[in-house]
């Protein structure tokens, strides 16, 4: 009797063929492990709709009404520090980055020349006042001459009244015979010289009163002349301050040209101070997001520098222009082929960081502005004309 293992499906021992059924190994599905899986499905599809529903609600009443760029900078309205005289610098009081105040010493220049000048103006003044003082003493020694050559025409103009009456009345006696002839041509001649010496005294009163019309055009000369000498002493006092340069407003000093020794022209460049405490942003956006856009709508500001944090900031302004117009070679749309690019609109934003944020940010720095344009504000204004 032929062997047969108990484990051969054939009879005769030999393998099944391929094309024989086989039997089904597998085992049923765990009925409690379906209905887990299914529910965890369908939990996670729920949250997920959820989730999306809720971003579409708080998209639909808030976030479509947000407007963001990452196009912004902080800025601060920098002062530029120059000369306003030519000279060397004598000392630079300040370093790179210090903090100053408002009317603190910056640089100061050499003042000898401008000194020099402002003493040379002064000696004028006082040459001019010394001179009107010795004129107006020339005056009054003056206008005693005056009075002495007025009596002296007075005794002239006596003599010549005292003479032409003699001569009248001498005049019948000779024609009568009853006075000499000789008698009557002495007082003639007499009458004559009394007419002479009185022409002489009036010119001699006219040539004073002159000579003090002369002395008070000296006056007024000399006044001019100390006028003069005034202004210059006022320019060079002018000058003599300026080589003292005082800071015109609290901030830090950065970009520091000045160095001790370095000669100076008018309008050198010596530092700039930048007023980091009054520093505010500038956000381009694009021309289709300000449509919404007014003054006093609130604004949330990321600063890179500060690890994303958020400041609260105010739409303060607008541009009166694109950022392409006032570039300093506007483009000319009217010649060429024309391709349409969306144009930037800068807009100022007034931030209200705190103590330690303020002391992180500087002009320059790139932050992500979001300004929401769901708030009311008073002023119905379109964007472009508000400010």
């Amino acid at each position: 009797m032929p062997d047969t293992s108990p484990t051969d499906p054939s009879p005769s021992g030999q393998p099944a063929p391929s094309g024989a059924p086989q039997p089904d190994t597998k085992k049923p599905a765990d009925p409690r492990k379906t209905a887990i899986r299914k529910l965890v499905v369908a939990c996670v599809a729920g949250v997920a709709v959820v989730a999306f529903i809720a971003w579409l609600v708080q998209w639909w009443l808030h976030g479509r009404f947000i407007q963001s760029t990452n196009d912004a900078y902080l800025q601060a309205d920098q002062v530029t520090v120059s000369t306003r005289v030519a000279g060397f610098v004598d000392q630079v009081l300040v370093a790179e980055n210090q903090a100053v105040t408002k009317g603190q010493v910056l640089v100061r220049m050499d003042e000898r020349d401008p000194r020099a000048r402002f003493e040379q103006a002064r000696a004028l003044a006082d040459q001019g006042n010394a001179a009107i003082i010795q004129t107006k003493a020339q005056i009054d020694a003056q206008d005693a001459e005056i009075a002495q050559a007025q009596a002296r025409r007075d005794a002239a103009q006596a003599q010549v009244d005292f003479a032409d009456r003699q001569v009248a009345r001498y005049r019948a006696l000779a024609a009568t015979g009853a006075e000499t002839n000789e008698h009557y041509d002495q007082l003639r001649n007499s009458s004559a010289q009394a007419h002479a010496q009185l022409a002489q005294a009036t010119a001699a009163l006219k040539s004073a009163q002159l000579q003090i019309a002369t002395f008070r055009a000296e006056i007024l000369q000399a006044q001019a002349r100390i006028e003069q000498a005034i202004a210059q002493q006022r320019s060079a006092q002018v000058d003599l301050d300026a080589t003292t340069i005082r800071a015109a407003v609290d901030g830090r000093v950065g970009d520091r040209s000045a160095r001790v020794g370095q000669y100076a022209a008018v309008g050198t460049h010596m530092m700039t101070i930048v007023p980091v405490q009054d520093i505010y942003l500038v956000a381009n956006f694009k021309e289709t997001q300000i449509r919404r856009m007014r003054a006093g709508q609130p604004v949330r500001v990321s600063v890179d520098a500060l690890g994303g944090e958020t400041i609260h900031g105010t739409v303060e302004s607008f541009a009166p222009g694109t950022g392409a117009q006032f570039a300093l070679l506007p483009p000319d749309n009217a010649t060429g082929n024309f391709t349409k690019v969306v144009q930037r609109v800068p807009v100022r934003i007034h931030i209200q960081p705190d103590a330690a944020q303020r002391v992180v940010l500087i002009p320059g720095l790139s932050v992500t502005a979001a300004v929401d344009t769901s708030v009311a504000v008073s002023d119905p204004a379109p964007a472009g004309n508000g400010s």
